[in-house]
């Protein structure tokens, strides 16, 4: 990591409502290793590429001067792509939903890469995956949803001000998948969501695969969901494909992406007025299997609904 001045610092205000002055970016993918040799060759078949920058580096653990180690082939890799088109952060090592505490030192890895890249945006998820132990943290490795109730929102509020202060990009939270509900939660999941931007000002990421997972496990209406949620806030949105297991749908990022999360796509899309980008999300030893041929035709069939998006007036 190349070392340079600290990255200029906005009033949460202004890092984080800024979302008018986004610019629209159009079909995105995201990126992993197996796709490399597609990202290469069919460039034209996406805007840009989204990086979970967790995977760019090692983490050496809390105690280690410096923390994180580059990849260097990943960073070279993301390096090259950056100066053809842009590069977002879709991050999962903030743990922003954790009680005890949140990963600082993981904004101050992004404060570097803003240095680095000077993405648009960049985002991670409504949950955590650190927890207290006895005798030491316990990371869960998956992203656990929050539960929503004031205190939560009092807490994830304070910490996305605080990306907002220290990165100088808006910031996006993206509401998360569930297989399991909290009954002490006080709001459902898009009245916190409206709650939490109305806070903080944040953007959303609206991952229309979490969404139909937790329609096909926990019953939820994703047509309720969409007319409850604030779609002004949306800058971003993901599609997916799942599997089932053991009687649970999974948002396994396993191919394509199901007939229901097209229509959801087709539903949503004219009614964000913000949205800047779309994009497909495939776990890259799935590749082989969805083939070049048909993540071809995924993103296709996305860039045929921003086209149809772009060229009617938006949904009232």
């Amino acid at each position: 990591m190349r070392s340079g001045p600290r990255p200029a610092v906005r009033r949460s205000a202004s890092a984080g409502r800024d979302l008018t002055r986004l610019k629209p970016l159009g079909i995105g993918l995201g990126y992993q290793v197996q796709l490399r040799d597609y990202i290469r060759s069919r460039r034209g078949r996406f805007d840009f590429l989204e990086v979970v920058p967790d995977i760019l580096w090692t983490d050496l653990g809390r105690s280690a001067r410096p923390r994180y180690r580059d990849i260097e082939e990943d960073v070279a890799f993301i390096g090259d792509v950056a100066r053809t088109m842009p590069v977002i952060p879709h991050s999962i090592g903030l743990s922003i939903g954790s009680a005890h505490r949140y990963e600082r030192e993981h904004v101050e890895q992004m404060a570097r890469w803003f240095d680095r890249l000077h993405f648009p945006w960049h985002s991670d998820h409504l949950a955590y995956h650190l927890t207290e132990g006895t005798p030491r943290e316990i990371n869960l490795n998956l992203t656990v949803p929050v539960t929503f109730d004031r205190e939560t929102l009092s807490l994830v509020t304070r910490r996305i001000l605080d990306v907002q202060r220290r990165i100088a990009a808006p910031f996006l939270i993206e509401n998360n998948v569930a297989y399991f509900e909290y009954p002490e939660s006080t709001f459902d999941e898009p009245g916190f969501l409206n709650a939490l931007t109305a806070a903080t000002g944040c953007g959303l990421l609206l991952d229309l695969h979490n969404l139909h997972t937790n329609a096909r496990n926990l019953g939820v209406d994703p047509l309720a969901f969409l007319d409850r949620l604030d779609l002004d806030c949306v800058v971003e949105i993901h599609v997916a494909g799942g599997l089932e297991f053991d009687g649970f749908y999974l948002d396994a990022h396993s191919g394509a992406s199901p007939e229901p999360v097209w229509a959801l796509l087709e539903e949503v899309l004219p009614r964000c007025r913000n949205v800047c980008g779309v994009v497909f999300e495939l776990f890259g030893s799935w590749f082989d299997e969805l083939g070049a041929d048909g993540l071809d035709r995924q993103l296709g069939r996305m860039r045929d609904l921003w086209a149809k998006r772009r060229s009617q007036p938006l949904a009232a």
